[in-house]
């Protein structure tokens, strides 16, 4: 009766890998209860994470069909076109988010458009344009910009408008890090990379930085604001609820979830009472939706 905060299945968000080009599910190995789905099985498997109660997923491609610039993200029959109409038809009320980023569609695997060794920001940043254009075209009811290109939402924002999509909400990962707690989500997305992000994502020791990141991204038009990661970052969380008034989202990413999955079967820990309080620790600090992979299995089990 007294508890200042709850976690329900309308605060989750399902992040859900669609791997075209296969026909069996494939365990990713670092993250356990977690897989690739079969495009082709995508249908069935909507309907049944619908069923089941979780209410909003997002989207993330796992692409046979690299390039240079990742121009399958755009095309209007490309995998993240696919799999949003895929997902629209099989739940309608399913609330479909698109990841709209490039590592996992470019052959060098970085977030964006490549260039002597450096990421050309302006050129990314029209590209993630006609991207967001795509996925809206496709159905996705919000796109979700993760590359942290400067300038990015209000590129995106002024796309979606001429494009005659002004309704279509951008939740943006604002305040993204360079972190090593994203190991084995780049497994699982096929991102690998040589080398690292810390030209365009953010050091992990700036607090203010993340502030500014999140706060220009508002200025720009984002309509919902994220945190990634989650536990390690529950500062800034905390200060960006008391500096802004949208939505907050944070990202309990693949390397917190694996750590709780491999320390439950360790013995080490209770699993379903520790997902409880890294929840309700993100609603404490603020977050109004929180991305995680347990989402399903609390759709199952409950807490």
């Amino acid at each position: 009766m007294v508890a200042e905060n709850s976690v329900t299945m309308n605060d989750l968000i399902y992040p859900i890998f669609v791997e075209e080009e296969i026909t069996e599910r494939v365990e990713i190995e670092t993250m356990p209860g977690v897989y690739r789905v079969p495009e082709g099985s995508l249908h069935d498997e909507i309907t049944e994470i619908h069923r089941e109660g979780v209410k909003a997923i997002m989207l993330f491609g796992v692409s046979h069909h690299k390039s240079e610039y990742g121009h399958d993200t755009w095309a209007e029959n490309g995998l993240l076109s696919r799999m949003i109409r895929t997902a629209k038809n099989a739940a309608p009320e399913l609330i479909v988010i698109s990841d709209n980023c490039f590592c996992e569609y470019t052959t060098h695997s970085h977030c964006g458009v490549l260039r002597d060794g450096q990421i050309d920001n302006d050129l990314t940043c029209r590209n993630l344009s006609l991207q967001a254009v795509a996925a809206a075209r496709a159905g996705a009811d919000m796109v979700a910009p993760s590359a942290m290109m400067d300038g990015q939402v209000a590129s995106m924002r002024a796309a979606l408008d001429e494009a005659g999509f002004s309704g279509t909400p951008i939740m943006a990962y604002s305040s993204k890090f360079a972190s090593s707690f994203y190991g084995p989500f780049r497994g699982a997305a096929g991102s690998e990379l040589n080398g690292d992000r810390k030209s365009y994502q953010m050091g992990h020791l700036n607090g203010r930085e993340a502030l500014r990141e999140s706060l220009l991204d508002e200025i720009e038009g984002a309509d919902l604001l994220m945190v990634k990661p989650g536990l390690p970052y529950l500062d800034v969380l905390t200060r960006l609820r008391q500096r802004t008034l949208l939505p907050l989202v944070a990202y309990q990413v693949s390397g917190e979830y694996s750590m709780i999955k491999f320390a439950a079967k360790a013995g080490a820990i209770d699993e379903k009472m520790v997902v409880r309080e890294t929840l309700g620790a993100f609603k404490r600090a603020g977050a109004d939706l929180i991305l995680t992979y347990f989402a399903r299995d609390i759709a199952r089990e409950g807490f």
